[in-house]
């Protein structure tokens, strides 16, 4: 069996807006959406004194080569030219 708890809570406007927009969004009611956001932080203990939470790596990027020298001057002309 399931028992549900009705409360009040005091929310900014802002946040009460944002959290409006969001629940259509998500096609779900503001109370769903209300406690599956408190569940994600009481289920997520809080770093300890001292303690840093790991961040996730940064993403390792692929950006190609160089296309000419920037030093070099004509070169540079001729492959903005190319681009044309």
């Amino acid at each position: 069996m399931v028992f549900h708890m009705k409360t009040t809570l005091n929310i900014d406007d802002t946040v009460m807006q944002r959290l409006r927009e969001e629940a259509a969004r998500r096609s779900t009611t503001i109370s769903a959406l209300v406690e599956a956001g408190l569940r994600r932080i009481l289920d997520d203990p809080p770093a300890g004194e001292g303690e840093q939470r790991a961040l996730p790596p940064l993403p390792i990027l692929k950006g190609g080569s160089f296309l000419v020298d920037v030093a070099n001057r004509d070169e540079l002309y001729r492959v903005m030219e190319e681009e044309e």
